[in-house]
């Protein structure tokens, strides 16, 4: 990240709630749950970041602010921290928004952002509200589903398309984030230019109906890959369909997916891709959820020429 963000001379910015908020937050646990369940606190999560924040400084210049040009973006339960990096010199540039997976952060994805202002494009990742124990956007991850994080997206996409530095909106998505990613520009697809969706969720829905109760309803809470949901997450999960709902976006859409991911299947991007009027699929061989090293750098490369194509 910080070669790439060199190499760019990207100029970083962030938005974010009152540290106060966050360091005052608790851990989600669900209830009756071992402490094994729990994630990293959010105080180290806190300190973590700052440390990297002092890293960065050395690579791009940084400006750390409750508001980003004098207006939050106020998401699905409150304020939603992001970072954006630009290029160097004068845009208007296209903007490309990342959307991160099931209970994890922007910090997983800054690598594609640097990669990308590196190649000349804008970049913003974000948390959704709720979308991890270590969220630094405000909101529960008991409060948290595929309709909440895609009240957030729509909340960038509103914040930022109006903005004259940016020429057109991309997207970006992993794992739920790919969901979420697909549900938002099938409801919008004016506002989308082009969508990556690498290893998208579509699975979600199947995966959350296994969680049914025998009547149909949901329990309170439930652990879903280690980490606390609540009732919202399911039942909202099983309110639609989602390949119902994604041929609603007739742009062109790259559908990155490993041939050995044991979460989603690649049989789900296989049918989305069929659904879809424009989707190239990229199988990624001997890959499983999630992109490693050479198969990482090689989304990256394929991911920026398709951005660049559209």
């Amino acid at each position: 990240f910080f070669v790439e963000a060199q190499r760019a001379n990207c100029k970083i910015r962030l938005n974010s709630p009152p540290i106060s908020a966050i360091m005052g937050r608790a851990n989600t646990v669900c209830e009756g749950e071992d402490d094994h369940v729990r994630r990293m606190p959010v105080k180290t999560a806190v300190a973590l970041s700052v440390l990297l924040a002092a890293l960065i400084v050395t690579a791009c210049a940084i400006s750390e602010e409750g508001a980003m040009d004098g207006a939050m973006i106020n998401g699905s339960m409150g304020r939603i921290y992001g970072v954006l990096q630009t290029p160097s010199g004068e845009g208007p540039w296209p903007l490309v928004i990342l959307s991160h997976g099931f209970n994890g952060t922007h910090v997983g994805v800054m690598d594609y952002a640097a990669h990308f202002c590196a190649q000349g494009f804008a970049a913003y990742c974000y948390d959704f509200c709720g979308g991890s124990a270590n969220s630094k956007s405000e909101g529960s991850m008991l409060d948290m589903s595929v309709l909440t994080e895609a009240e957030d997206l729509d909340a960038v996409i509103d914040h930022f398309k109006a903005d004259g530095r940016f020429d057109g909106i991309l997207l970006w998505g992993a794992s739920q984030g790919g969901f979420v990613s697909a549900y938002v520009a099938a409801r919008r697809p004016a506002d989308v230019r082009a969508m990556v969706l690498e290893f998208p969720a579509f699975v979600i829905q199947d995966d959350a109906r296994k969680r049914a109760n025998p009547d149909g309803s949901f329990a309170e809470q439930n652990t879903a890959l280690g980490a606390c949901i609540g009732r919202k997450y399911n039942e909202d999960a099983v309110s639609f369909d989602i390949y119902d709902v994604i041929g609603g976006y007739d742009g062109p859409v790259l559908i990155l997916h490993g041939d050995r991911d044991g979460l989603v299947p690649i049989s789900y991007s296989r049918r989305a891709a069929e659904v879809y009027a424009s989707a190239e699929m990229v199988v990624m061989p001997g890959e499983g959820h999630g992109f490693m090293s050479k198969a990482r750098d090689e989304a990256k490369q394929r991911e920026t020429a398709f951005f660049q194509a559209h």
